[in-house]
């Protein structure tokens, strides 16, 4: 079918036919004829004309329109059907009669298209745009009132130019419009009330007005027919309807547009028509423009729905898209407004209450702006909206009073008006923003804010529901300000706001802008006002129930003005009114408009003539007060200036504060703080002050009226506290100057040590006054301290004599500064001592007093001579002095200074070592040198060192591991070598004599005993060969063996320092060429040689030259080639150049700084630290040992190294806990022979772990009343973290209840009290049937050990609801006779009576009345023979107080009436006073005999009975409780059994031999978590991008964590495709994104999931997607290359369906093939199908965009490695799955097999206890229990009774009246004797 505006087919020819009237003169009649002209030519028409009207050849005539233009034949082609011609003899002949002509009056296009302009106009500084909205979502609204469920409504704004043009779409779940409602729909001003909306006469149906509801919230507003059709072309100039009805399966749609229009005009056809478009659901074959793209998306969602409408608006005129993007907040805002009541329910959006659900509301509008990618969609939902004007009333508003207003039978308006209260400061009515803040010129007054309302109208109007923006109603009559007698502030009239709610009977305009005269019906006399109160009608006097309404509102709610400061009450005599002149509470302060006034305080009124000048006495309130209070108002007393009275004004109308303080401000820059202390002579200053009044404005003269305002100035001194007294040394006044205010110049002279003050003081320039008006003027005071200079010249005193030679002597020094005062030295001063003669003098360093005292420093260098070389005769002695110095080049001492000297360059060297402890100095090889075989000149060279010791408490200790390799030098000692023994247990083992005997080493045969007691094992001399390593070894020979062991590897230390230059002939001999003048052609030369310390030199003795310092400067280690050159001769020699000295320690691939942790967890990645010498080249020394220092003492941190230093290797260090948040600096330093070596700082940002619990909070009802057996209320246990969030990772089997009761008991429960686990949110668990007070704690157990307590809820169980009356005891059948004696007659002597509970608890607290006793039949009636009590009395009533009623001396009458040896019962009935619930009363069964023996012998039967019915009862409930614990036991064991069988089925399923199983089954665990551990420590593809944020609330993660590819080359491909989105971060919700960028300075990517592109959630959500070759499950072409959508290899470990969101965004129908040319064909294929073909990746790292673009580098993807670490992660392999599932299974069937085996022993023991003797016993005793009871009731039932003759009866003395007649009493006695045994 063709749309909307395609060309209609042209009329027929045949079927056009015109009017014509024959208005010759000749005919009268004007007869009309209709002429058919369709295919008729010009002539053959005429030939018509001629034979209808019978006009002859010769007869001539005319043709002409209407108009009179003549018909010719270019005319008459141009004639349209139905036109009407006028036959006429000339054209310009008069017409003899009238004729008629039918016209068509169409109205024009534009009474649609424009017709939006005329009725949405700006009004009231409003856009319009809103209201036009609100029409289409009326419809929505009509259409959705039948849903059942959520009445949804979206409004979506796509201004995308990716997607088309911009559009606007209204889209509802409703109903849904047939073709004829879409029809009517296109009709103009078809209102509801007349549409037809059936196609058949049978369809026809009226509108049916809606059943009245609260607020007229009917929905019924889609009401005239034009407000649609207005609105949508306002917006834009073309609409498309798309409509589904409900219960049909096609969907309708229609076009209207005025391009359309125009082009119907233009070609002449039928304007007002169009076409219906009627397809199938998500058929979008129709859309073909670009204009439209979005139309696809949109058609698509059309798949699944029953019913629905979408009105879409295009071409939206530009300034509206201007004003929807700048001004979101602000049309939200007023669409909130309109329809606030649809949206929140009757009641409003009131924020303080939650909502009930009647009031709630099911309709939904939403609103989404799509802008332009990649900017996120703009998302609203109306319902968050909480600035509209109606939110801000209700929620404002303290009060309300509703009323209604009838008017005839169907006419009715709800009204309610709001109190909104003055709150202390100011008025809480909220603002309009729309009305303009009137400016305030006053600069010297505080002005009040507008009193609440102002001239804004009360009330705004609703109609069906919805605002009708444009009208409102000032006031009514009854609620208006009163113009005479009030009995409030007129201003309360001005804090009310109303809202009037009318249904359809008052009419609205049809923009539905204004009410036509809805204010005039209501003003009108016929009018009623009634009040509403708690939902009722009320007929009263509106205007008076208005009245104290309002009052009461001001009385309680209004707060103005709070008065401090109570001083008690007065009475006032300058009150004109007696009865007002007291009482009157006095106060010091007010505190008024946020700021607090003072007695003393000087003031200016305002709003009074004159205005009044002077300073606050008191303030005045009247009414009798006590303390601080608010009032509306009172009154201030004045202490006039220069006047001796006082006057009285009303506070809350004045202030204006005077002078009140000083700004101190240093416009260089240089202040100085309170307390500063500066050094002598530094400048101060310059200083600017301004004066400041309350209000914190600047001001110089005093604000006086009708006089010569009063200049101040500032008068400047500063006073040196000396130890003399105060002296003054500065002193100025300032004057004010506009420019600059008080400017006081630099002060350059205080140089005086000691305390000082500088003060400020306010003056009056006239007098030099501080005080005005009683008041001292503000001031400011500076204290601060002036110490001494930098040091500038110092002085010596007499040096000590006399002094000794090499003996240290103190030397005083006195430093001074410029202004001579004692100062300290400088920090960087060297001292320098010289002196006359060749004396050496060691110059210590300044100590931080005036006298500095000499120490010597620690061994820092070793020095020896002679230093140049020496030559000895072979069997010499050599003789090297050593010294050992400080780093002062002072001879010091240490202990255990032993310097070593080692000869190298020949074999069998000795070696020398003298103490240089105690003497700083020695020598050493005195002993002559001996070589074998000395042929010619040998060189040797010594070797001088002082071994590293081991330091008791030092942390320069090596741990050696087990065959661990050493690197030591050879021909050294290696030292301090200690041993720890400990046992299989990993304790260790105290060492003793006998144990050290057992201990053997390898290197030595000489072993000290007492040494090994001490852990300590012989020194380990390395030996000089130079072999690779050697073997060492350290054993305990037992019973057992232990053994550890370690190499040495051979380290060399040849230094090349000394090299010898000389120049030979051809034959290796020396010549003497050289000399000393040859020195100059000498050079030497190498690579990054440091010729600085490079030195060449003549040996006069040798005849050769001598090169020393040899140095490099920078480089790696290695060999070096040295350069020798001389003339033209070159010589190379070759040298191996080691690592320097280890200087520092560097962070080796450093992580981005600050570093985000969180606080208790580790750190994933460890620090690499390597150990480098001064050019940062690797040190491979493993004894330099690294600590870690935290800067911040609050930082707790453990770590553990990895390993040791090696040229190869670096140290890692793990992280494992941080206690404490916020930013921190960790330091690594190194240590080694006491030396610290400096090492990186890392900046560690700890964050609060939203996932650690750390406390519990519990919130239940506290006002609940606990009654006994009752269930508890909800306990909400909330498990907050560090963060102060909720955990909401916390499983609630870990959380348990305890209950006990008791007391508290501190942090923990008592330690009986025994745990029930229970749900931390259920309130579904019993109250213990007990009273009393009990005690709750919750227990969340986190891990293994550790558990976090909740606070202890104390709780107090009530009684329950009183049910019954019951005894204290129950006590024994009472056995009564009729006899003399009292005591045989008494039927209790006491018993205590109490109301309880259904639990026996005692609940009758506030009950009391009579308890009434009577006797009762066992069938419990009432006959007249009945016993009775003494006093002859049927009843007897008893005191019943407070529930307790106590029962003594109950007794019968004697010769009381009753039956001999009939049973009966006493009832005890308690009576309450007032209301109360039923109590059941307390029934006692007794027998009654005539004679006193049957009452003994019953009597001893009943009570054998009740004994033994007890005993009974409590082996009965011993042997049913043994039996209910066998069931259950058994039970158990059952269900254990079958448990362990179904686990061992499934072990059995996955290939587990369980036959054997219950035996290994723990080492089968082991070995499969072994194995589980081995599978995760298996080397997969990792990515080791950090993540920092993980973890947090509201927060997914990383893309580059989310998910993982299996393939390595599909996760190099896929990584590099996203690799611009891998850092950013996915959060949950809007505030965890924004927490984000807050923290990381907005540098961190981050993206919400609400927020992603709505193409990625229908990718996500869409069961099943084919690819695009495949269409309708059927192949368009044959791929090859294994097509697949790339999101399909993802695997997400968590999160999938959140994740499976965020990849749909970003890779959307990208897809993976295996290589490049599979791709283009693939590609091709899909391009020829005519289907858009997606982005194409290739495993090989291609990629081909979807606009066709490949090739180049940034098509390719690099290798693996250059990504960095940016890559997806491999998946655990299936094996992982497969072994946690075996380990679960297996873990259940040993938790199953230990319980059985638990339980059955349990059923076992308690089975054979069934058994015992003793449980036979209690059976057997039961038994004959039961027999003897038997017995004992048969005979109570067989009782024999003793008959009396009827004379020998004793005569009653009861009356006779209340005897029974003698007839009965004769047929009873003989009844009586018949039951007789002997009668």
């Amino acid at each position: 079918m063709a749309e909307s505006g395609v060309p209609q087919p042209e009329t027929s020819q045949v079927s056009r036919s015109i009017s014509v009237f024959d208005c010759r003169p000749e005919s009268k009649a004007a007869a009309e004829k209709v002429l058919a002209i369709g295919g008729v030519a010009y002539k053959e028409f005429l030939q018509a004309v001629r034979k209808e009207f019978s006009i002859s050849g010769k007869e001539k005539f005319v043709l002409t329109t209407t108009d009179r233009r003549e018909i010719n034949a270019d005319v008459y082609g141009e004639l349209t059907d139905g036109k009407t011609l006028h036959l006429l003899h000339s054209v310009d002949q008069e017409l003899a009669v009238a004729t008629q002509e039918r016209i068509e009056y169409l109205p024009h296009y534009h009474t649609i298209v424009q017709s939006g302009q005329y009725e949405y106009y700006a009004s009231e500084g409003r856009n319009a745009l809103p209201y036009a909205f609100a029409e289409l979502i009326d419809n929505a609204l009509s259409a959705t009132s039948k849903n059942p469920g959520v009445r949804s409504i979206d409004i979506r704004l796509l201004f995308d130019d990716t997607q088309g043009g911009s559009a606007v779409v209204v889209m509802d779940n409703g109903r849904g419009m047939t073709a004829k409602e879409l029809n009517n729909w296109a009709v103009y001003r078809l209102s509801k009330f007349n549409r037809d909306y059936g196609i058949f006469q049978s369809d026809h149906s009226s509108y049916v007005r809606p059943s009245p509801v609260p607020r007229s919230l009917n929905s019924d507003i889609s009401y005239f027919g034009v407000g649609g059709k207005q609105a949508v072309f306002y917006i834009g100039q073309s609409v498309r309807i798309i409509s589904k009805p409900l219960g049909s399966p096609d969907v309708h749609e229609f076009v209207m547009s005025k391009e359309d229009f125009q082009k119907k005009e233009k070609n002449k056809e039928e304007i007002y028509s169009g076409v219906i478009l009627n397809r199938k659901p998500a058929d979008d074959s129709h859309v073909n423009t670009d204009e439209e793209r979005f139309l696809h998306s949109l058609v698509r969602e059309e798949e699944g729905k029953d019913s629905f409408t979408a009105v879409v608006i295009t071409a939206v005129q530009p300034e509206h898209i201007t004003y929807l993007k700048q001004d979101f907040n602000s049309w939200t805002r007023e669409l909130a407004h309109i329809y606030h009541y649809y949206v929140h329910g009757i009641h409003g959006n009131d924020m303080r209450s939650t909502r009930s659900e009647d009031s709630t509301s099911n309709i939904d509008i939403h609103i989404c702006l799509v802008d332009r990618s990649p900017r996120i969609p703009r998302l609203l939902n109306l319902r968050e909206i909480d600035k509209d004007m109606q939110t801000l009333y209700i929620n404002s508003s303290v009060a309300e009073f509703e009323f209604k207003a009838s008017r005839g039978p169907d006419a009715r308006v709800e009204g309610v008006i709001r109190y909104h209260p003055f709150l202390y400061d100011r008025e809480t009515y909220p603002e309009d923003p729309y009305a303009l803040t009137p400016e305030n010129d006053d600069d010297d007054c505080f002005v009040l804010q507008a009193e609440g309302r102002g001239k804004r109208p009360i009330f705004e109007c609703f109609w069906n529901g919805r605002l009708i923006p444009y009208s409102s109603v000032d006031e009514f009559e009854w609620c208006a300000r009163p113009k005479k007698v009030f009995t409030v502030p007129l201003e309360c009239y001005n804090r009310i706001s109303g809202v009037l709610f009318t249904n359809d009977s008052f009419q609205v305009s049809t923009n539905k802008l204004t009410f036509m005269d809805l204010e005039l019906q209501l003003r009108d006399k016929e009018t009623i006002f009634t009040r509403v109160l708690n939902g009722q009608e009320q007929r009263v006097k509106i205007n008076r129930e208005f009245a104290v309404w309002l009052k009461d509102c001001h009385e309680h709610y209004d707060k103005q003005v709070k008065f401090l400061g109570f001083q008690g009450t007065t009475t006032r005599t300058d009150v004109p009114t007696k009865r007002l002149q007291s009482p009157w509470a006095k106060f010091k302060a007010i505190k008024w408009d946020g700021k607090t006034y003072k007695s003393g305080q000087n003031v200016k009124s305002l709003k009074t003539q004159p205005i009044l000048f002077g300073s606050i006495v008191q303030f005045l309130l009247y009414g009798d007060h006590e303390g601080d209070i608010y009032a509306t108002g009172g009154h201030v007393q004045i202490a006039l200036v220069g006047q001796n009275t006082h006057v009285s004004v009303t506070a809350g109308i004045f202030f204006v504060v005077l002078p009140d303080q000083l700004r101190i401000t240093w416009p260089e820059g240089n202040p100085w703080p309170e307390k500063a202390v500066r050094p002598a002579g530094t400048p101060m200053g310059p200083i600017q002050v301004e004066i400041l009044n309350k209000k914190g404005e600047a001001m110089s003269r005093l604000p006086v009226a009708n006089v010569n305002a009063r200049k101040l100035s500032i008068d400047l001194k500063v006073m040196w506290h000396s130890p003399k007294g105060d002296v003054q040394t500065n002193s100025h006044i300032g004057i004010h100057s506009p420019k600059w205010e008080y400017w006081f110049k630099v002060m350059e002279n205080l140089n005086k040590l000691g305390k000082y003050t500088m003060r400020l003081q306010t003056i009056l320039s006239e007098t030099s006054a501080n005080e005005w008006a009683g008041k001292k003027l503000p001031h400011y005071e500076l204290h601060f301290s002036i110490k001494e200079s930098s040091a500038a010249t110092f002085a010596l005193p007499a040096v000590p004599c006399p002094v000794q030679l090499g003996v240290p002597f103190s030397l005083p020094v006195e430093f001074k500064d410029e202004f001579g005062h004692s100062t300290q030295p400088p920090s960087d001063i060297k001292p320098k001592l010289e002196c006359s003669r060749s004396t050496k003098i060691h110059v210590g360093t300044f100590a931080t007093g005036v006298t500095s005292f000499y120490t010597l420093g620690p061994p820092h260098l070793l020095v020896v001579s002679p230093e140049c070389e020496v030559s000895i005769e072979n069997g010499t002695p050599v003789g090297f002095q050593v010294e050992v110095q400080d780093e002062f080049q002072n001879i010091t001492t240490h202990s255990k200074l032993i310097v070593r000297c080692q000869l190298l360059g020949a074999p069998d060297l000795t070696v020398d070592a003298v103490d240089c402890s105690n003497t700083g100095s020695g020598l050493l090889l005195t002993k002559p040198i001996q070589l074998k075989k000395v042929g010619t000149e040998h060189i040797l060279t010594a070797k001088f060192g002082i071994p590293v010791r081991y330091v008791e408490d030092s942390n320069d200790v090596m741990v050696l591991q087990n065959m661990e390799r050493i690197d030591w030098t050879a021909g050294d000692t290696l030292g301090s070598l200690r041993f720890r023994l400990y046992d299989e247990g990993g304790r260790l083992v105290p060492l003793t004599p006998k144990l050290a005997n057992n201990i053997k080493v390898n290197w030595t045969a000489e072993v000290r005993v007492a040494e090994l007691v001490n852990g300590l094992l012989p020194s380990v001399s390395v030996t000089t060969t130079a072999q690779s390593e050697h073997f060492y070894q350290v054993a305990f020979r037992d019973q057992h063996t232990v053994e550890t062991s370690f190499f040495i590897v051979y380290k060399d230390c040849v230094c090349v320092c000394v090299i010898d230059v000389e120049v030979v002939d051809q034959y290796g001999n020396k010549t003497d060429t050289l000399s000393a003048d040859s020195l100059k052609e000498i050079s030497v030369t190498a690579n990054n040689l440091d010729t600085s310390t490079l030195k060449v030199e003549w040996q006069n003795s040798s005849g050769s030259v001598l090169v020393h310092g040899v140095r490099f400067s920078a480089g790696s280690p290695g060999p070096r080639e040295l350069c020798f050159k001389y003339q033209e001769f070159e010589e190379f020699a070759r040298v191996k150049v080691m690592p320097g000295a280890p200087v520092k320690i560097i962070l080796l691939d450093a992580p981005e700084m600050p570093i985000h942790v969180f606080n208790g967890r580790g750190l994933n990645t460890p620090f690499l630290l390597q150990l480098c010498d001064e050019w940062e080249n690797p040190v491979p020394d493993q004894r330099v040992v690294i600590a870690i220092k935290t800067r911040s003492p609050q930082l707790k941190v453990s770590a553990k190294p990895r390993g040791y230093f090696s040229v190869l290797n670096a140290v890692s260090f793990v992280f494992s806990e941080y206690v404490c948040v916020g930013e921190h600096e960790v330091e690594f330093r190194g240590s080694f022979s006491r030396n610290s070596i400096p090492g990186p700082i890392v900046k560690l940002n700890v964050m609060a772990d939203p996932n650690n619990p750390v406390n519990l909070n519990v919130e239940y009802d506290t006002e609940a009343m606990l009654m006994a057996g009752d269930v508890f209320p909800v306990f909400k246990v909330t498990v907050v973290s560090e963060e102060g969030g909720p955990v909401r990772s916390i499983s609630p089997a870990d959380l348990s209840m305890l209950l006990w009761q008791g007391s508290a008991s501190g942090s923990r429960p008592p330690p009986e009290v025994s745990r029930s686990l229970r749900n931390c949110t259920t309130s579904y668990k019993e109250i213990p049937e007990r009273v009393g007070k009990y005690m709750v704690q919750f227990v969340l157990v986190v891990g293994k050990s550790r558990c976090l307590w909740s606070s202890q809820i104390a709780l107090n169980v009530v009684p329950n609801k009183p049910v019954k009356l019951v005894p204290d005891t129950v006590p024994p059948t009472p056995v009564v006779s009729n006899s003399s004696t009292q005591a045989n007659r008494t039927l209790l002597e006491k018993l205590c009576l109490n109301i309880m509970d259904k639990y026996n608890n005692p609940a009758g607290l506030r009950f009391s009345g009579q308890v009434v006793v009577k006797v009762l039949s066992v069938e419990g009636e009432d006959t007249k023979d009945l016993p009775r009590f003494q006093n002859k009395t049927k009843t007897l009533t008893y005191s019943l107080t407070n529930g307790q009623s106590t029962i003594t001396n109950l007794a019968l009458m004697e010769n009381s009436p009753g039956e001999d040896g009939a049973e009966y019962q006493l009832q005890f009935c308690p009576v309450i006073q007032g209301p109360a619930p039923y109590l059941a009363p307390f029934t006692l069964l007794f027998r009654f005999y005539n004679d006193a023996e049957s009452q003994k012998v019953v009597a001893a039967m009943s009570k054998k009975r009740d004994q033994l019915s007890r005993s009974i009862e409590m082996y009965k409930d011993i042997l049913e409780t043994n039996k209910q614990l066998i069931s259950e036991l058994k039970s158990q064991v059952n269900d254990s059994t079958g448990r362990a069988s179904q686990l061992k089925s499934e072990l059995s399923k996955i290939g587990l031999d369980v036959s054997k199983l219950s035996d290994v089954i723990e080492d089968l665990i082991a070995q499969k978590k072994a194995e589980l551990e081995r599978i995760q420590n298996q080397p997969r593809r990792k990515c080791t991008m950090p993540d920092p944020f993980k973890g947090s609330p509201d927060v997914l993660g990383k893309i580059a964590h989310l998910a993982q590819v299996e393939d390595d080359d599909v996760a190099k491909v896929i990584s590099w495709h996203l690799l611009g989105d891998m850092d950013c971060v996915v959060t949950e919700t809007t505030a965890a994104a924004r927490k984000i960028y807050d923290e990381t300075q907005g540098r961190q990517q981050r993206a919400v999931l609400c927020l992603l592109l709505r193409s990625g959630f229908h990718l996500a959500t869409l069961p099943y997607r084919p690819l695009p070759h495949i269409r309708n499950e059927g192949n368009l072409f044959h791929p090859v290359g294994n097509p697949v959508f790339v999101r399909d290899l993802l695997i997400f470990p968590e999160h999938a369906e959140s994740c499976n969101m965020v990849f749909a965004s970003l890779l959307g129908d990208t897809i993976l093939v295996d290589d490049l040319d599979s791709a283009n064909h693939y590609r091709k294929g899909v391009v020829q199908s005519k289907v858009q073909c997606p982005t194409l990746l290739t495993r090989h790292g291609e990629r081909i965009r979807s606009n066709g673009k490949f090739g180049g580098l940034q098509n390719k993807a690099p290798s693996i490695e250059k990504l960095r670490g940016q890559v997806f992660g491999a998946p655990l392999p299936k094996e992982y799955q497969t072994t946690c599932k075996q380990i679960k299974l297996l873990q259940q069937l040993s938790v199953a097999i230990q319980k059985t085996w638990e339980r059955q022993k349990d059923y076992d023991s308690h089975m054979q206890y069934m058994k015992s003797p003793e449980m036979k016993e209690k059976q057997q005793e039961l038994r004959q229990q039961e027999v003897e009871l038997r017995d004992i009731e048969q005979k109570l039932t067989s009782t024999p009774v003793r008959s009396f003759p009827a004379s020998a009866a004793k005569p009653s003395n009861v009356d006779a009246a209340d005897s029974p007649p003698a007839k009965r009493a004769r047929r009873k006695t003989r009844r009586a004797l018949g039951k007789s045994p002997t009668s």
